[in-house]
């Protein structure tokens, strides 16, 4: 028995060696930060540890230590953001850093509208290394996982997913023809579908003002969407109209999504051309509808008030049919041209018409490939068209065919209070609908839209801080989880331990989009550290270097060998 002194010395001993304990370590230890969890709950104050790739603890760490310690008192903490709507395919091949987005805070790019980087034959190889543009690359992929692949290998700094294009599809089976598939050629492009959806595709995209998805009928889209709903995939869209047709536009998707029992989001939701504004109110309302009947039915959009596509947006489909060579040699043909500029002039019958939405006077020329077009950057179309004594109608069919490209162009069609209308709706996410670029190297050759460098922090700073349209925890609700769980990413969109440690500390007081229609590469400022799978990429607003990145696989992927 031991004595009563010798349990006082055992005791004092044990104290002791408590008190000399080590502190848990972590590899990251985020400290003081005002944190905004992503399920649009009320902010509260705490630390973050990070260990590896995951978050390993959140709340009083006082007793814990990183490798890395942030001070992040007066900051903002949320998971980092995911852009829904991104083309930044091609630009993560000319720079992995993603700098543009990267700081705003998206720690994920999610590509493929409509037409998406795989599945490809070797026609299609062939296309897409002749309409190169700046950026010029080997094809080094086939598969759409191939791709995702490939850039994660390369080096990439934030994550990469992307939808399989319903276009891409059709063009791998029946080219650019304006018709129905044959049963076996559908059958064909619903196995595509499938192929990548076990590759890791988040779904099925269409994008349907644009040729040859616009030769698509409802019913073979629907056949589409059903392959990626027995993946558990979602069916997002560009609807056919978004400007004189869009409710019945809407009504289409709808009815896809209803038959095909699927996930659904609409890309870039909007009201396009003045004449149409008014119709936001009703599509909402279709849309809340839908949602009360039990489908699942979201949006994205971006913050700004004018699109960026092609001068191909402005011309009738039926002129594009074989696809961009067949499209430019016709547009050299006098009759072809009479008929197109004709055509051109009016609303549009049965396809959405750019040019007559927005007019000359509001299409901003961004992107050229020929040197020689390049000083024509930053006009407008009817500037183009008056310094060279021509109509409008007719500078765009001569651009098209001097540039051979499709002339990135810039549309102003929105308006502002449909953009605040749309912003206060739960069920919208966000995306940039643009590359993610850097003001340097091969970017300079081109100009393009500031939704490029500011889609997330105009969000932030304009409509957040400044209009207050919604509370700040409800844009990271939108930003993160919202997106992530459409997505279905159960382990990415929110803070909690276990979850990814895709991190973001910004100062909400400053967060701030600085590029413009005249100046849009300007990076936008006000996030000082971004983290991706634990990884610091962004330190003090400045960019480490690192390319962490990885492909974040959909629900329906099956692992090289696991079988269908």
């Amino acid at each position: 028995m031991r004595k009563p002194g010798c349990l006082k010395i055992l005791a004092a001993g044990l104290l002791l060696l408590a008190g000399c304990t080590p502190a848990r370590e972590y590899d990251v230890v985020i400290r003081g930060a005002v944190i905004y969890d992503g399920s649009g709950s009320a902010p509260f104050s705490g630390d973050l540890a990070v260990a590896g790739d995951r978050i390993a603890a959140v709340g009083d760490l006082a007793g814990a230590r990183g490798l890395v310690e942030i001070d992040a008192r007066g900051l903002a903490l949320s998971p980092g953001f995911i852009n829904m709507l991104s083309w930044a395919n091609e630009s993560l091949i000319a720079d992995g850093r993603s700098q543009s987005d990267l700081r705003q805070g998206v720690t994920l790019e999610v590509m493929g509208e409509g037409n998406s980087m795989g599945p490809l034959n070797g026609r299609m190889k062939q296309e897409m290394k002749e309409l190169q543009g700046d950026i010029k690359y080997e094809i080094e992929w086939t598969t759409l996982g191939e791709y995702l692949e490939y850039l994660e290998k390369r080096g990439v700094s934030t994550n990469v997913a992307s939808f399989v294009g319903a276009a891409t599809a059709r063009i791998h089976e029946i080219g650019y023809e304006d018709r129905a598939p044959s049963a076996a050629e559908l059958e064909r492009m619903c196995e595509l579908v499938r192929q990548a959806m076990q590759e890791g595709a988040m779904g099925v995209s269409s994008s349907l003002i644009y040729a040859p998805d616009f030769y698509a009928g409802t019913a073979e889209l629907t056949a589409l969407a059903r392959a990626a709903a027995a993946c558990g995939g979602m069916y997002i869209s560009h609807l056919r109209s978004e400007g004189n047709l869009f409710l019945e536009a809407l009504e289409e998707f709808l009815e896809i999504a209803r038959a095909a029992r699927i996930r659904a989001e609409i890309y870039h939701l909007k009201a396009a051309g003045s004449s149409n504004w008014d119709k936001l109110d009703r599509a909402v309302g279709m849309v809340e509808a839908a949602r009360e009947e039990g489908l699942r039915v979201t949006a994205d959009m971006y913050t700004y008030t004018a699109a960026m596509t092609g001068l191909d947006a402005s011309m009738p489909p039926w002129v594009k049919e074989g696809g961009h060579r067949a499209w430019v040699e016709r547009l050299k043909d006098p009759v072809v041209r009479e008929r197109v500029g004709r055509e051109m002039r009016g609303p549009g019958e049965g396809w959405e018409n750019f040019f007559y939405l927005a007019g000359p006077e509001n299409l901003l020329l961004v992107g050229f490939k020929n040197e020689a077009l390049k000083p024509l950057t930053g006009k407008t179309l009817a500037e183009v068209a008056a310094m060279r004594g021509k109509a409008a109608p007719e500078t765009a069919m001569d651009l098209v065919v001097e540039d051979d490209s499709r002339v990135e162009t810039v549309y102003f069609l929105m308006s502002e209070e449909n953009v605040r209308r749309q912003i206060a709706l739960p069920w919208v996410s966000f995306g940039s609908d643009c590359e993610s670029s850097a003001p340097e190297g091969v970017f300079l050759r081109s100009s393009t839209h500031p939704r490029a460098y500011g889609t997330f922090a105009r969000l932030l700073g304009r409509y957040v801080r400044l209009e207050k349209i919604i509370p700040l925890e409800e844009a990271v609700r939108r930003l993160t989880f919202l997106p992530a769980s459409n997505l279905g990413r159960k382990e990415r969109g929110l803070i909690g331990a276990g979850y990814f440690a895709d991190l973001v500390v910004f100062d909400p007081g400053e967060v701030t989009d600085h590029a413009t229609f005249e100046q849009p590469q300007q990076y936008a400022t006000g996030v000082e550290h971004v983290f991706v799978n634990g990884v610091q990429v962004i330190r003090n607003g400045e960019h480490t270097g690192a390319t962490p990145g990885r492909f974040v696989r959909g629900p329906g992927y099956r692992p090289p060998g696991e079988g269908k």
